[in-house]
């Protein structure tokens, strides 16, 4: 990491400066953690970790200097949980630093360019958070950077909280998927929605799977979209059915349906090396949700199958 030169000899008037930006820059940090205190998500700064985590990008490439908008700064490698989404300063241990950087500006003395990764059009610190910092606090819209760019198909809104990243790479994972496969033509519009990415490789994995099944009694290779279609019909209906008579949903807010295929279709077979074959699907559903879902049957899905069996009745 580059440090700012010693600032002993500079004016006094530069320190004061400084020290009066970074009191500014503390005062519109804590009045916007105030403003935003019932969102918090919209006030951090994004980790590069989580975003690589969530994106798994591929290649790193070289880019050489470059004129970065500051404005598409939106998150750091390392220092993230010192500055917020605008890049101003969340700590009073921060100042030294902050202040050395500004003094820095100030004065005109050259520092380093900073260190950049760009990943979906927008970058991230590698080294000089506190530069960054100082720049846009002081209202500059350009800054000089070493870039290096990590590649990916999602772009990514300056905005754009973790989660929102995440569903946006779970729209992209579904629009390849269904594009790819041909899925809701041939399931007639069968609508899958996962809340964690990855999910559509699993469902192709359980396609597959059942392919190589059904090629066992045949002398000739079922195609993967027959397959589809036998999949859909012969399992994935069955397990929504199971799904929506147990009312697993209501046990597992935020969860779908698609969602809750996947893991009951995971559960199942644990229990099937377990119990045996003849371990039944919807066995493995209840399990799950005494296991997963509280155990007990919540007492508004009671009250709700109470009446229904009631007005069931009244309409005989």
């Amino acid at each position: 990491m580059h440090a700012p030169p010693d600032s002993e000899e500079l004016p006094p008037v530069i320190k004061q400066r400084a020290a009066e930006d970074f009191s500014r820059a503390r005062v519109k940090e804590v009045l916007f953690r105030i403003m935003h205190f019932m969102h918090t998500d919209r006030t951090k700064l994004l980790s590069l970790n989580d975003v690589k985590e969530i994106l798994k990008p591929g290649n790193e490439t070289y880019k050489g200097m470059e004129a970065v908008p500051i404005s598409l700064i939106v998150g750091s490698e390392g220092r993230y949980r010192d500055f917020n989404k605008f890049f101003l300063p969340r700590y009073e241990r921060l100042r030294s630093r902050w202040e050395r950087v500004d003094e820095a500006r100030l004065a005109d003395i050259m520092l380093p360019p900073i260190q950049l990764y760009e990943i979906g059009g927008v970058y991230f610190v590698r080294d000089g958070n506190h530069r960054v910092s100082v720049a846009k606090t002081q209202g500059l819209e350009t800054v000089d950077a070493e870039v290096t760019s990590l590649s990916t198909e999602i772009r990514i809104s300056p905005s754009m909280t973790v989660d929102e990243l995440r569903s946006a790479l779970i729209r992209y994972e579904k629009e390849i998927f269904y594009k790819k496969t041909n899925f809701a033509a041939l399931t007639s519009g069968c609508d899958l929605n996962f809340t964690m990415p990855g999910r559509f490789d699993v469902i192709c994995d359980h396609i597959l799977v059942h392919k190589y099944y059904l090629n066992q009694t045949r002398l000739e290779e079922i195609s993967f979209e027959d397959a589809l279609v036998s999949w859909y019909n012969k399992v994935y209906k069955p397990v929504a059915a199971i799904i929506s008579e147990e009312k697993l949903c209501a046990c597992f807010h935020g969860r779908t349906e698609s969602d809750l295929y996947v893991w009951i279709v995971k559960h199942w077979e644990l229990l099937k090396k377990k119990y045996g074959i003849c371990y039944s699907l919807a066995d493995a559903a209840r399990d799950f949700r005494y296991k997963y879902g509280g155990g007990k049957t919540s007492l508004f899905t009671l009250i709700y199958s109470f009446f229904s069996r009631i007005f069931k009745r009244t309409r005989r």
